[in-house]
């Protein structure tokens, strides 16, 4: 008979705790703790491009961009999480009782990874649409030119696109930019991926 290994359930109050004083970034996902693995120089070097050039674009504006490390709570699915690349809208909205925890980001982009990838089109998409302000979201291959975005046009209804071409032209629904495809992918090596 094989012995079950038994998980434990925490709740959001004790990972929030623990995530304080953690040295890494740690994911809570409906009473799962899940650690979230260190980025490859492409996933840095991708989402710091993206972070870049949102942050030059949105200048000004009525939006707030984050990178990396801003967590997110996603109370539908009792999910925090830490996306690559969120934008904002001016005035932040909290998590009631936090200081560190937003909960109305209009973009999110991610870099995705052999590890997450699946995940990052599936699961947390679907986490990511009950967000009420939610409306635009983009997928970045980091082994090869390859980006998908997907684009809110209605209550339950999303556009997809893809585009594998470094020269064709993004163009951004919730606030008016277009980037080249080539600029996310700028000072990537792909020689080392595999």
């Amino acid at each position: 008979m094989i012995a079950q290994i038994e998980t434990k359930n925490y709740t959001a109050e004790e990972y929030l705790e623990l995530e304080i004083a953690s040295e890494t970034r740690n994911e809570y996902y409906n009473g799962e703790i899940i650690p979230m693995t260190g980025g490859t120089p492409n996933h840095n070097e991708i989402a710091g491009n993206l972070y870049i050039l949102l942050k030059l674009a949105l200048k000004g504006k009525a939006y707030r961009t984050f990178y990396v490390d801003q967590r997110l709570w996603i109370p539908d699915v009792s999910l925090y999480t830490y996306p690559d690349i969120m934008v904002l809208p001016k005035p932040l909205e909290l998590q009631t009782g936090r200081k560190d925890t937003v909960i109305n980001p209009c973009f999110i982009g991610e870099v995705l990874s052999k590890s997450t990838q699946n995940y990052d089109r599936s699961e947390k998409f679907a986490a990511y649409r009950t967000i009420p302000t939610f409306q635009e979201y983009l997928l970045i291959d980091q082994y090869r030119i390859h980006v998908e975005h997907y684009v809110k046009t209605n209550v339950n209804q999303w556009i997809f696109s893809e585009y594998d071409d470094p020269n064709v032209t993004l163009s951004f629904r919730v606030f008016e930019f277009q980037v080249k495809i080539a600029e996310l992918y700028e000072n990537i090596d792909f020689t080392n991926e595999s």
